[in-house]
């Protein structure tokens, strides 16, 4: 490895994407995120038909099973506090459904100018960081000196990056909890000084490979609603790095498909890369999507490769220069790769229980999964998105019932099921033409249905053996004439209705020539900012196979230049919003959206706003916080009930370096550069860096 290998710092404007991103979003997150996605050719190109024939009626097979409402279920949970135990029984990352007395009123904040180094929030409320990259996780762990940074001090503290976020009151103590979270990547420019890539190039990818994963913190607070602390030396503190072993479960697990060198049983994996959003689930346990993890690999000239955007060339991180099971050219390490691309399944509570890789929920870019549990049946559904434009929606439907308060039984119930792609087709399908009007019944809105392309051990797909189907399952879902879509990241079901809410970020390729043509599900060109999609399924049966959907919103500022549809509520009255990412739910049903970018028209810093789901405030968007500059609201989790929310902040700062930060969140120091791009500052003794942290915002006065 050399310094030509890395980043070339500071004349980003030989990054690939330097002219072509617009907006907010930064040309080094195309590099280092996603490995510059955008300019990349279709990955798929298959030519399914986005809309099929006006579905053929199906008979729900709830009352094929004979199953009534009076047959219900008793859904617990495990391991949550009782205020957070209902919502969190039908949904991972929502609090105290429909809690007596819950109020969180809020006077939206106006957009913040994407030049501005700050963290706002509404009047009457407070922030401040739980934890942040770099702090000790035990006693043993130096402190953070990002001078003197170390492969082994690094496993030790707090990762770069944080994602998915999941805050888990103590089931008979809520003064106690514990935080888990995803760290994606890492942005080598930002994190290290200059001297160290000629010092000791091979230092930098070794650190970066230890900032990764995820962490698991103890959490103590003094009153339910009080800021929380993390704990030093938490009994279940734990880091999870490229390092740590995983165990593979399921269809697929000991496939030749998934054999190394390393590992000839195909059941061992090290590590987990690029973990975005995620889930809790009902029995106690946080669920992780792996998602660009291509970035991280050196491919092969094959089809098979090239669907996952897996490229033989120098990966954009250079791992492959320390491991060589990153190159799998390399003799033995052909299937690396396909390790890689899995829902993870960790136990926080349990710090020396192996994290497990879910083969049977597919192979792709997880965005992450969610949970709910069918009140009648007792069957459990994960619900997903491959996070890239024209890729997929996806379901699994497990083979066994949950089982209140057997969590053995329970962490087993995705290794066997039905994995199923969505099918959308359009009400008023002849009337989109791609410049986003509204069609003359007043709604985005159609059927669609789950085709099955797994059953247990059982592939369903023409030519395509079982561990295929769960390897490639990208090809599998090509085969099967699933719907391109734009982008479909976090994909979650409401606590209170049932009804999924999928996030689809944007597709800027919508329309061109030669890629997929706007339909009404996807239903603008060039689409900059992004929608959010309703889906229904029959009867609210996790087991159905038809479903409704409408569109919520057609995201966009009113006043800038794309046509937007707030489900009917008044455009003049919304706060702007764009790229919608992870979504979540408040104890009162309302949805919660935050944001990874906006278009050139906005310009404004990400943010986390609250969306009304009924009524009169059907569509109804307000922001409630922005993050700084250059930064990305990840992970939120509403606990309104205790009239607090957290979210985590990803690369505030992305465009700097560590001797020229663009921030300083979140410890703004000297005060005077708040808001600014300014030169380095020093702060007891250390230089001030931009730290990738938890936050926690809460009612103050």
């Amino acid at each position: 490895m050399s310094e030509k290998t890395l980043l070339p710092n500071p004349t980003r404007r030989f990054l690939p994407m330097w002219n072509h991103v617009k907006g907010k979003r930064s040309a080094v997150t195309c590099a280092l995120k996603c490995n510059n996605a955008c300019l990349e050719p279709d990955a798929n190109c298959s030519n399914n038909s986005y809309f099929k024939d006006i579905l053929e009626s199906t008979i729900s097979r709830r009352a094929a099973l004979g199953v009534t409402a009076g047959a219900a279920i008793v859904i617990g949970t495990e391991g949550l506090s009782p205020q957070s135990a209902e919502a969190a029984s039908q949904n991972p990352n929502s609090w105290g459904r429909g809690t007596s007395g819950a109020h969180f009123n809020f006077k939206p904040i106006a957009p913040v100018s994407s030049d501005v180094d700050e963290f706002t929030v509404p009047k009457g409320f407070k922030w401040e960081p739980v934890i942040r990259w770099g702090d000790p996780l035990f006693s043993h762990a130096p402190a953070f000196d990002p001078y003197h940074q170390t492969e082994e001090a690094q496993a030790l503290q707090f990762g770069y990056n944080n994602d998915y976020l999941a805050i888990i009151p103590d089931t008979h103590n809520p003064l106690h909890g514990v935080l888990v979270c995803n760290h994606e990547y890492i942005n080598e420019q930002a994190m290290y000084p200059a001297d160290l890539f000629s010092v000791d190039p091979y230092a930098i990818a070794r650190i970066s490979m230890m900032a990764q994963g995820l962490s698991v913190v103890e959490l103590t607070r003094k009153k339910v609603g009080s800021p929380w602390t993390y704990v030093v030396d938490g009994a279940r503190n734990r880091r999870i790095t490229t390092d740590t072993p995983f165990t593979l479960v399921g269809p697929a697990a000991g496939s030749d498909l998934l054999k190394t060198v390393d590992d000839p049983t195909g059941t061992v994996v090290l590590g987990t890369n690029n973990n975005c959003s995620g889930g809790y689930t009902p029995w106690g346990t946080v669920l992780s999507g792996e998602e660009n993890f291509d970035s991280y690999f050196v491919g092969q000239n094959t089809e098979r490769f090239k669907r996952y955007t897996i490229k033989n060339q120098r990966s954009p991180h250079g791992w492959e220069e320390v491991d060589p099971r990153f190159n799998t050219n390399n003799p033995g390490y052909e299937n690396e790769a396909h390790r890689f691309g899995y829902i993870v399944e960790l136990d926080p509570q349990n710090p020396t229980a192996a994290p497990r890789k879910h083969t049977a929920l597919g192979r792709f870019k997880h965005e992450g999964a969610n949970i709910h549990v069918d009140p009648v049946t007792g069957r459990v559904a994960a619900y997903m998105g491959d996070d890239a434009r024209f890729e997929y929606i996806y379901k699994f439907v497990s083979r066994d019932r949950y089982i209140e308060g057997n969590k053995a039984h329970n962490m087993t119930l995705l290794e066997n099921g039905s994995l199923y792609v969505a099918v959308f087709t359009g009400n008023s399908e002849a009337e989109i033409d791609g410049n986003g009007t509204v069609p003359a019944d007043g709604n985005y809105d159609g059927a669609g249905r789950w085709v099955q392309l797994t059953d247990g051990n059982r592939s369903l797909v023409p030519g395509m053996s079982i561990e295929e189907v769960l390897v490639f399952t990208r090809q599998a879902a090509d085969l099967m004439g699933a719907t391109k879509m734009d982008r479909p990241e976090d994909v979650e079901p409401s606590p209170i209705t049932g009804k999924i809410y999928a996030a689809l970020t944007n597709n800027n390729q919508r329309g061109v020539s030669g890629s997929a043509a706007a339909d009404e599900a996807n239903p603008r060109n060039n689409n900059r900012s992004g929608h959010v999609i309703e889906m229904i399924e029959d009867g609210n049966d996790v087991e159905a196979t038809s479903f409704t959907w409408n569109l919520l919103l057609l995201c966009g500022d009113p006043q800038g230049d794309e046509p937007v549809y707030f489900s009917g509520f008044d455009p003049a009255k919304v706060s702007p919003i764009s790229c919608p990412d992870n979504v979540a739910f408040d104890s009162k049903g309302n949805l919660w959206i935050s944001t990874d970018g906006a278009p050139d028209k906005i310009q404004k810093n990400d943010g986390l706003f609250r969306v009304g789901l009924d009524g009169t405030n059907r569509g109804n968007v307000e922001q409630f916080l922005s993050v700084p500059i250059e930064a990305e609201t990840c992970g939120p989790v509403i606990a309104d009930h205790e009239n607090m929310v957290y979210v985590a902040v990803q690369h505030p700062g992305e465009d700097g370096s560590f001797d020229q930060p663009h921030s300083y969140f979140p410890d703004y120091v000297p005060s005077g550069n708040r808001g600014k791009k300014s030169t380095v500052a020093r702060h007891h003794g250390t230089v001030a860096l931009p730290r990738p942290s938890i936050v926690q915002v809460y009612k103050h006065g």
